[in-house]
């Protein structure tokens, strides 16, 4: 039975924390605060929710991926395979030597001697040489090979089927064309990194060819080299012999001056071409550092012994004389101390010791004094040898400024000799060079890889063409992932509801196949009764008096399964053993009637147009086949429902309906479009909005809980209908609602339901069912969001 005297608090639907009585109505005007607004958080990044994405989307992504692979394949099918072959070629850099003294030299690390040679292996004149070496202008399968990228490469790949030109359809110049341009197009010279090779790569669909035309080009190279070199041999040998006479003419004729000028001025010159003057001048220089090092050390010394420093020094600390003489004495002295404890000074022994002592202290600076003698004797020496040296020197200066005024002009006739001896040597030594090139072709560069026919095909890679295309088919699953999640502003799970629309959620209502749905119903044991019970129950408990006396089942749009809610709430409440009316509201599109199975030949349309007989008022309320559940349709479709249902008789209707029953259902149209639901929302006790799942719009259902709020409706909560659980999709926190769980060892219903007899095998099978419920809710999501976004 309905509880109306309860006081005590009671619990918010979904919430644990205990709410105030009055907070979802209190009365037909107070009602939860309007327009509250439910702050949305940013979650963050979550993995977690892009792999449930992944699981949800599974099928496309594994067509996407299937798709991908094929093609992979494909592409790697329609591609004709290449061959590739590589030769290396040395790049020899001489060195242009004009003069032995001036020399331009090529260093082997100049970049733009490589790309010289680099451009020349690219030039059309090599590649004329190299398709005239091989004759490829004579041959078809070169000059017209199978497209790189074609839909016939499939077949020709398959079968063997190819079509060519003919050779003789075309002139000896156009082929000749051709051929060069495939040559250039299918070349490619590349510089080895810190080195002086140059990769020469050709590819082609014939390996035979790849390896041919790669070592031709490097030998046509070398040969368009050496026929350059050899055409300028002959006029650099003539030019060479004509400035060797010139230069020997000269040559000759400087050293008759130089020797000349020599005898008239007494010049003598030594074997290393210096004068004695100056020879003798570098021997004197010598000598004087010398002794002015000398010098300089002994005067240390000598400084030293007259600071009084002189047993320091260290000839005197070196002296084996003075150091026996400096052990005696300390072995002396140390007796005389050990003994003057017991002995006085003036006794014999200690005056013996005494005497001893002395003698050596003499004896030792004695030494001392003859050491000092001789450094400074040594010192003093010093000092005369480096004045005689500076003034012997002095003396060849003198020589030197005299020989130098006689030197200048000898000076002048020897550089000119040793620079025409130096041009007519290097001059002979490049005809000598110039005259051997002549006879012998001189390389300037050579082959130190030769390119061999490749066994395999280095393109197409099928590996890599999978790669590619699985990413490129990856990225526009991607892409189609996210444009289907932009336009599917839908509603998926409840927290979007309590989220988006800030109303409490009092029940998940599962999904049920149109053909199971009225079994389902029957069923006190199926998931669909389970879950409408305890929607029963949270109404219960949405007022402080419980469930409100009136209630008003509407959603935003059409088909969202209001009429079923109204139909199994009037059931479920009934069998408490409350007297339930339930109401047909929609004056427009009425389906109440039918599921209950009458007739809707007058009803409340009559009613509030006085249509009806008096003696036929008490048949206008039906009863049913369920106890305590009775029905009034809605009658007659009226031309203006909103008219008839803001009436105050409408108002006075459900006011004596609600002294007779215990609880009025009033099945509402829907609300967006319609003023109907809004109307009837404000004579209901409370409102009960239905929420279908990936079905209607975020932004209709905002609008519509809107308008119900502005019309002073008590909004009580909302209930998702068509929620469909599956392990796999992103719903899997609500897998206790899978209704599967209530059929549990339970018998399989049947009577109403069609059991599919009489259909093929396949349409008996359950996957085959759940594959037909799945094409039928994509087709019918799409279309509904189509209409939302239009």
């Amino acid at each position: 039975m309905l509880d109306r005297n309860r006081q005590h608090q009671i619990a918010g639907p979904g919430h644990g924390q205990a709410l105030s009585a009055d907070l979802y109505y209190d009365g037909a005007q107070n009602y939860s605060p309007y327009g509250r607004d439910y702050a949305e958080q940013d979650e963050g990044f979550n993995p977690l929710k892009l792999v449930f994405y992944a699981v949800q989307y599974r099928w496309l992504i594994v067509m996407m991926i299937a798709g991908g692979l094929v093609a992979g394949i494909v592409v790697t099918m329609m591609k004709t395979p290449k061959y590739r072959a590589t030769a290396q070629l040395e790049v020899l850099v001489p060195s242009a030597k004009v003069f032995q003294d001036i020399e331009a030299v090529s260093e082997s690390n100049d970049y733009w001697v490589f790309e010289t040679a680099r451009e020349k292996l690219k030039s059309r004149a090599l590649a004329q040489r190299v398709v005239f070496q091989l004759g490829l202008s004579e041959k078809p399968d070169f000059l017209f090979p199978t497209p790189n990228f074609s839909l016939s490469n499939i077949f020709y790949r398959a079968f063997g089927i190819s079509k060519s030109p003919a050779i003789e359809e075309t002139t000896p110049e156009e082929r000749e064309e051709i051929a060069i341009g495939r040559v250039q197009d299918d070349l490619k010279v590349s510089l080895v990194e810190n080195t002086s090779l140059l990769s020469i790569t050709f590819a082609d669909q014939k390996p035979k060819y790849a390896s041919d035309i790669a070592n031709q080009v490097a030998q046509s190279f070398i040969d368009q080299r050496l026929d350059q070199t050899s055409e300028t041999s002959d006029l650099a040998r003539q030019f060479i012999q004509e400035q060797v006479l010139q230069v020997k003419q000269k040559l000759q004729k400087s050293e008759e001056e130089l020797v000349a000028y020599a005898k008239d001025v007494g010049i003598t010159i030594t074997g290393d071409e210096k004068s004695l003057i100056g020879s003798n001048i570098e021997s004197l220089n010598t000598a004087l550092a010398t002794a002015i090092q000398e010098r300089l050390d002994a005067g240390r010394m000598v400084d030293q012994i007259d600071k009084g420093r002189a047993a320091s020094l260290g000839p005197v600390l070196d002296s084996e004389g003075l150091q026996r003489i400096t052990e005696k004495l300390s072995d002396l002295t140390s007796q005389y101390q050990q003994k003057l404890g017991i002995l006085k000074p003036g006794f014999p022994e200690m005056q013996q010791l005494q005497a001893q002592i002395k003698e050596l202290q003499r004896l030792y600076d004695n030494g001392v004094l003859t050491i000092t003698d001789s450094l400074r004797q040594k010192y003093q020496e010093a000092q005369n040898k480096e004045a005689d040296l500076k003034s012997k020197l002095a003396e060849m200066e003198m020589q030197q400024v005299i020989f130098n005024d006689k030197n200048i002009k000898y000076t002048i006739l020897k550089r000119e000799v040793d620079s025409n001896r130096s041009q007519y040597d290097s001059l002979i030594a490049k005809l000598n060079e110039v005259g051997v090139s002549s006879e012998l072709k001189t390389q300037s560069a050579a082959i130190v890889d030769f390119a061999t026919p490749p066994n395999s095909p280095y393109s197409p890679r099928l590996i890599i063409n999978l790669a590619t295309t699985l990413v490129l088919f990856s990225a526009l699953g991607a892409s189609i992932i996210y444009i289907v999640e932009l336009l599917n502003n839908t509603f998926t799970n409840p927290e979007q509801v309590e989220k988006e629309l800030g109303l409490a959620m009092l029940g998940i209502l599962p999904l049920v196949d149109d053909r199971e749905l009225i079994a389902s119903i029957t069923d006190q044991k199926s998931g669909l009764s389970e879950a409408y019970r305890s929607l029963r129950t949270s109404l219960q408990f949405s007022g402080a008096e419980g469930a409100p006396r009136s209630l008003l089942v509407t959603s935003s749009e059409p088909s969202e399964g209001k009429s079923t809610t109204s139909f199994k709430l009037g059931q479920d409440f009934a069998a408490l053993g409350a007297r339930v009316l339930i109401v047909d509201g929609d004056l427009r599109k009425p389906n109440l009637h039918r599921l209950f199975g009458l007739d809707n030949t007058i009803g409340l349309s009559n009613l509030l147009t006085n249509t009806v007989r008096k003696e036929d008022l008490a048949s206008i309320f039906r009863a049913t086949k369920y106890p305590n559940v009775t029905v009034l349709t809605s009658g007659t479709i009226p031309p203006n429902p909103a008219d008839l249902l803001s009436s105050p008789k409408m108002a006075l209707i459900l006011t004596n309906l609600g002294k007779r029953f215990d609880l009025v259902i009033i099945d509402a149209p829907p609300i967006v479009g319609l003023s109907d639901a809004p109307i009837l929302s404000r004579l209901a006790e409370g409102t009960l909005m239905v929420v279908s799942t990936k079905q209607v719009t975020r932004k209709s259902a905002k609008t519509a809980l809107k308008r119900l709020r502005a019309a002073g409706a008590n909004v009580v909560g909302a209930a998702m209908s068509k929620f469909a659980v599956n392990k796999f999709d992103y719903n899997y926190a609500y897998k206790y609602m899978n209704y599967q769980y209530y059929d549990y060892g339970t018998p399989k219903i049947e009577g109403k339901v069609d059991d599919g007899a009489g259909q093929p095998a396949y349409a008996k099978s359950p996957a085959f069912r759940r594959l037909v419920r799945r094409i039928r809710s994509s087709i019918g999501g799409f279309v509904d969001r189509a209409k939302s976004v239009s």
